[in-house]
């Protein structure tokens, strides 16, 4: 392959023309000659750029709406021959195919169709053929042929030109082949995954991720990793949507955890203030109010000391009295669907703290995908959506919650659905007051989170644990009486599990025993 090759030619199609005119005119400053197709044509004669119609290499009018017009052994020859091997060399003379030593192509906008919530019809006129079959054909020959299809790249091709007296490099053409493949997998992925939702299949024979830079970031979950945070798939109000006011660029960490947080907000009515603070990705306090402030002194009130360098989630627009009392100690980020003058102010004085604002919040009932890679493949699945009202409760002790229980109960199991297993969480009046996340062992947890809130209640001067007279919400069943039992002595008064364990009947008669009030909810809400 050679090094050097000269640019005398290019192709250029593009659908979105941001830069196209700059793009065009260096070029034709040094030289090029600019062969282009419909619209992207058009644009560069209202320029006043002399341009050649790919029909004059075709010898072929664009037709069928333009949807053909690239495909022609006349483009796909200029850009697939290899120029220095004589047999194509003979047969472009033979047959008057013209090398083109550049292709700049940007696809058809099918992401932005789709995101725009368009019909089915109009989404699949946007599926780019010439396209990707012309980016493809470039990226493989790129010993002899420079390819762009990304705008960022446009200002690193000049560069590149005016370094190398109008010829590009070997390594230079490398690098674009390789983004070039990249576009054109995530492209062919995006209209994969937009079909199979469409046409309601089932699990996919090949499944295909794809997302775009946003950020490179300084290290993964510890400083001896690499990362960068990719952004793709159906749009969805959260971290990767939302607007940085200030503070430093988000850690591995910092995204992971606003994400927990903020996913776990989303499932309260805004009609109702509420706050979760997050730390390494599980809930340290959770908790509504009637105003944001004391949504977020409730919650902050379940763990003081867990929350010190948390992640604060807003299910509200951040106001300047929460922003006053959230600024009162080390937080690493706060995100909500807004905030106004009063709260950016005050968060301007703390300059290493984030705050992140979406706009809206994330349906929490939507349909989407979560992945995880293992050794040699992936593990995807739904999120978890599911939900439970109080109607489709059983009841299976002799006593039913009343009505203030109830309330707490649905308020726990909403928090349990995003706290790691085993997951045990305590919940008096509308906030949480233990909980216990992660164990090997459900007693464990129960015990955990009744300590934590034991150790709160010296904190805060209260005579009694904050466990007394609370709910508790159990992920999964109890699969013996220990952890229920637990519960009991930390003053729980009703519970919340999915039942389904063999002992079922010797954890009820426990709940009898103990007076307390349970109901079942058959759906079970593992978070590994």
């Amino acid at each position: 392959m050679p090094d050097l090759v000269p640019l005398r030619r290019a192709l250029l199609s593009v659908s979105d023309k941001t830069g196209l005119e700059d793009l065009a005119r260096s070029l034709a400053a040094r030289g090029v000659e600019l062969v282009s197709t419909g619209g992207t044509a058009a644009a560069l004669r209202a320029a006043g750029l002399a341009v050649r119609d790919v029909s004059e290499l075709t010898r072929f009018p664009e037709m069928m709406d333009g949807r053909v017009k690239t495909l022609h052994p006349a483009v796909h020859g200029g850009l697939l021959a290899l120029r220095d091997d004589p047999a194509h060399a003979a047969a472009m003379a033979e047959h008057g195919i013209l090398p083109i030593d550049l292709l700049v192509v940007n696809l058809y906008p099918f992401e932005a169709t789709v995101a725009s919530g368009a019909d089915p019809a109009r989404c699949i006129e946007n599926i780019d053929i010439g396209g990707p079959a012309m980016l493809r054909a470039a990226a493989k020959n790129h010993g002899h042929v420079a390819v762009v299809t990304d705008i960022e790249e446009y200002p690193v091709l000049l560069e590149e030109l005016a370094a190398h007296g109008g010829a590009t490099t070997l390594g230079f053409r490398q690098m674009l082949a390789q983004i070039t493949f990249e576009r054109t997998a995530a492209y062919d992925a995006a209209v994969s995954t937009w079909m199979a939702r469409n046409i309601g299949a089932g699990p996919h024979r090949r499944r295909v991720f794809a997302g775009t830079l946003a950020q490179t970031l300084r290290y993964g979950e510890n400083p001896h990793q690499l990362a960068g945070f990719y952004v793709g798939g159906p749009p969805r109000p959260g971290v990767a949507t939302a607007r940085q006011w200030q503070g430093k660029e988000l850690s591995y960490n910092n995204i992971n955890d606003t994400d927990a947080a903020f996913e776990l907000v989303a499932e309260f009515d805004p009609a109702v203030p509420a706050c979760v603070i997050v730390k390494h990705a599980n809930p340290c306090g959770v908790a509504t109010g009637a105003t944001l402030a004391e949504a977020y002194g409730r919650a902050f009130d379940c763990d003081r000391t867990s929350a010190f360098g948390g992640i604060v989630a807003l299910n509200r627009p951040l106001d300047g009295a929460t922003a006053a009392r959230i600024a009162d100690i080390f937080t690493e980020v706060v995100i909500a669907p807004g905030a106004d003058e009063a709260a950016r102010a005050v968060m301007a004085g703390r300059k290493n703290l984030r705050l992140l604002t979406t706009a809206a919040l994330p349906d929490p009932a939507e349909p989407s995908l979560t992945v995880r890679q293992v050794a040699g493949g992936y593990l995807v699945q739904n999120r978890d959506a599911g939900t439970i009202g109080a109607g489709e409760l059983r009841v299976v002790t002799r006593r039913a919650p009343n009505q203030a229980e109830l309330a707490d109960l649905l308020f726990a199991w909403k928090v349990a659905k995003h706290v790691k297993s085993n997951a045990i969480v305590y919940v008096k009046d509308g906030a949480t007051v233990g909980i216990g996340a992660g164990q090997m062992s459900r007693v464990d947890s129960t015990r955990i989170a009744a300590r934590k809130a034991a150790d709160m209640a010296g904190l805060l001067g209260l005579e009694t644990p904050p466990t007394q007279g609370s709910v508790v919400a159990s992920d999964a069943f109890f699969p013996f009486a220990d952890g229920l039992v637990a519960a009991a002595e930390a003053g729980a008064t009703a519970v919340i599990q999915p039942g389904g364990s063999m002992r079922d009947a010797e954890v009820i008669a426990a709940a009898n025993a103990a007076g307390l009030a349970m109901v079942f909810t058959g759906m079970r809400h593992f978070r590994h």
